[in-house]
């Protein structure tokens, strides 16, 4: 009998970046790439695990920008495109590096990879959300939902209908396009602040993740720490983060990513290849990019990006198994110690964005696979949960009142508050006000109804916690500064032509088909409470 339990929680999120008006943008990719590097992966990993009769149990956030994106048919025919290129330059590798051994096996490996991606891509027709829901469905994947556009929620408490807007919208998009309602919330960057619980319970949503020292400086302070949920006055669970797992992936120091076997993200063949020949596989205005063909391991620490070692898929599949087995043997032992502590089953949460899956951390879906493998076979300390089974199993829970908090940089709100993006905060400010005054209107006519709701998507679309967080890494600026700007002029302009009565319905055509997702949104939303 297993004593304790793990929960690995995916956070699989993307801005919505849609652009229909232009033939490229480069921003486009960071859904392409997250398709092929950790999507896919994921999915022929769970795919593997069920095959091989492992009941795997993983809890996965999946946003409402990034489900629209997933399920968009321009996005779907661009990715297509984007496959095949990657598919081409791979075979052209191997042709290339015919007389390279090394570099040759390599690019049979990319080869290999893409044309996975390219089976799994083409038998679920492009629609990965269906792909995922089947999971759900065998109750090994718990898919719950996250703010409707990643609002950071603390920063808009002052217009409590912009935060209802936010998990409203997002609970019924989650309804529409798997069939039933999210029982759980990822918060958007775990940002949560005192009376949030409130509207979560009204909007029907039975549990959230929360940073671990919201839950360490609740009131009162929680027993079990960590280490159990907490209920919330109004009978909404939170779940706390458990920074010792935490760290052993995140953390730069010490974090499994950075072994020297593991592939270097930083040294792209797109930037590397002669220009001439590498030209077709990057910008159209032949500006090079990354095109996720990596030569490189890590090498070691403190080397130059030209000092890199040749990379080896076959040693790099070899540490994530034994670093897979470090972190089971680590949890049993946390969970052995803690269990000896509180005399009660504890849970150990450990979430992650999914993207570090893959994308920034290549093996990161072998190490998951393995996780599973090894915790399924090879002990019996602790139980692999999703959330829902969690609560389910252990319905009765301490009552606090969580603390102010968020996963971001000190654990607060200053990453996306600071010297970088304030600017933004006035804007989007009165812009919720306006919303609001919007939303005690009753649309005359067809037209004004669309620019109402258009009006509501625009507010959306604006409040994004990715374009604040953007400028301040101080990587894309000027891509996050332009959306931010370009979301609240189209809602100036839609507000200022719905109060003189003059819509232009040919722009607003326009902007409705760039600006397309929440097809169903209803501008009432944001009504007074």
């Amino acid at each position: 009998m297993a004593i304790g339990y793990v929960a690995l929680v995916l956070h699989a999120h993307l801005p919505f970046v849609r652009h229909p008006e232009s033939d490229y943008v480069l921003e486009e990719e960071w859904l392409y790439e997250a398709i092929t590097e950790t999507y896919i992966p994921l999915l022929r990993v769970f795919e593997g695990l069920k095959r091989d009769g492992i009941d795997f149990k993983i809890t996965m956030s999946m946003t409402p920008p990034l489900v629209s994106m997933l399920r968009d048919p321009l996005l779907q025919e661009r990715y297509d495109a984007h496959l095949a290129k990657l598919e081409e330059l791979a075979e052209l590798e191997i042709e290339h590096n015919s007389h390279h051994g090394h570099i040759k096996y390599l690019a049979e490996h990319y080869a290999s990879e893409f044309n996975a991606t390219r089976q799994i891509w083409e038998r679920y027709k492009g629609d990965l959300v269906t792909a995922f829901k089947q999971f759900q469905d065998t109750n090994n994947l718990e898919i719950i939902t996250c703010g409707a556009t990643h609002g950071y929620l603390p920063l808009m408490k002052m217009y409590p209908q912009a935060v209802w807007a936010q998990l409203k919208v997002a609970y019924e998009h989650y309804e529409e396009n798997f069939g039933c309602p999210p029982r759980g919330i990822w918060l958007p960057e775990c940002a949560y602040y005192e009376g949030l619980e409130r509207m979560l319970a009204d909007v029907g949503l039975r549990y959230f993740l929360i940073d671990g020292h919201g839950i360490l400086y609740a009131r009162p302070r929680p027993r079990f720490g960590t280490y159990a949920p907490i209920f919330t006055e109004t009978g909404v669970a939170a779940f706390g983060r458990d920074h010792e797992s935490s760290q052993q992936v995140w953390s730069s120091e010490v974090g499994y990513p950075g072994a020297p076997e593991y592939r270097e993200f930083y040294k792209d063949l797109g930037w590397e290849a002669e220009y001439e020949y590498i030209k077709p596989y990057i910008m159209p205005n032949g500006q090079r990019k990354n095109t996720g063909i990596k030569y490189h391991k890590i090498t070691g620490r403190g080397l130059g990006l030209g000092d890199k070692a040749l990379y080896d898929p076959y040693w790099a599949r070899e540490k994530a198994a034994e670093h897979s087995a470090n972190f089971m043997y680590n949890r049993e032992q946390q969970v052995g110690h803690l269990y000896g502590i509180m005399q009660r089953p504890p849970i150990v949460v450990s979430p992650y964005d999914a993207e570090l899956f893959g994308h920034w951390w290549y093996e990161g879906p072998w190490f998951i696979d393995y996780l599973f493998r090894k915790s399924w076979y090879d002990q019996q300390t602790y139980q692999m949960t999703h959330l829902a089974d969690y609560l389910r199993a252990y319905p009765t829970q301490q009552v606090c009142r969580p603390s102010q908090s968020s996963w971001g940089f000190k654990g607060f709100h200053e990453y996306w508050l600071n010297d970088t993006n304030a600017w933004i905060y006035p804007h989007l400010h009165k812009a919720a006000e306006r919303m609001i005054e919007l939303s005690k209107r009753e649309a005359v006519d067809e037209l004004e109804w669309k620019a109402l709701n258009q009006a509501a998507r625009e507010l959306l679309l604006a409040q994004s916690s990715d374009w604040a967080f953007i400028m301040r890494t101080g990587t894309m600026v000027p891509y996050a500064v332009r959306r931010t700007r370009s979301h609240l002029m189209r809602f100036n302009k839609l507000y200022e032509d719905i109060n003189i009565g003059k819509i232009d319905s040919g722009w607003l055509e326009k902007v409705e088909f760039m600006d397309n997702v929440f097809p169903n949104i209803n501008y009432r939303v944001y009504r007074p409470l």
